[in-house]
């Protein structure tokens, strides 16, 4: 079950988690993990206009 919409002011921080449909990997090998990870801090800017301070991949 999704999880309800927080505070979205100025300035402030968010923890985001994202996870794969019933949980499954969102990427396939360290190849597809290194693409994934290269694009993700320009995509959050351009698309959202927001910095990207830190994130991490982990495997479910």
């Amino acid at each position: 079950m999704p999880r309800g919409t927080g505070l979205d002011s100025p300035g402030t921080l968010h923890h985001v988690i994202i996870r794969g449909i019933e949980k499954r990997e969102i990427v396939a090998d360290d190849k597809d993990r290194g693409i994934f990870v290269s694009g993700m801090g320009s995509v959050v800017v351009e698309v959202w206009g927001i910095w990207l301070i830190v994130f991490f991949v982990c495997a479910n």
